[in-house]
């Protein structure tokens, strides 16, 4: 079972919320599907907080963020892979360094790499060609 670390809606949410559930889950399930654990929550809307007026409303307050660092570890140990978002997240609480092993080593990139090394490599052959002549 390839388990992925990603955000979820949480239960009960409507359209009009931007929460979500930092989870642990299986690759193969929904994104609202039953995760296999709750790691944190993260609310992207930055919000005023405090009990006064306006606490709670959208604003110039600060955007949410809170996890279990030893339980992500625990499943980054085990295997688990981040989603993208999840990387941006991890990166930005130090929980992962900048030059991570999970950043930008997709299919499409790896494709456009070796694409690239073989037009590089053209390119110096026919160059090397025309400087002997």
């Amino acid at each position: 079972m390839v388990v992925r670390i990603r955000l979820a809606r949480p239960p009960g949410h409507t359209k009009l919320t931007t929460r979500f559930d930092l989870v642990a889950t299986n690759l193969k399930k929904a994104r609202d599907a039953k995760p296999i654990e709750k790691l944190g929550e993260y609310d992207p809307v930055p919000r005023i907080l405090g009990t006064g007026p306006g606490a709670g409303r959208p604003g110039q307050g600060h955007k949410r963020v809170e996890w279990s660092s030893e339980r992500i570890r625990y499943w980054l140990d085990q295997g688990a892979q981040p989603s993208k978002s999840v990387v941006a997240l991890l990166e930005k609480g130090g929980l992962l360094p900048p030059d991570n092993k999970y950043k930008g080593n997709s299919a499409a990139r790896l494709r456009a790499m070796a694409l690239l090394g073989t037009l590089s490599e053209t390119r110096t052959a026919g160059s090397t060609s025309t400087s002997n002549t």
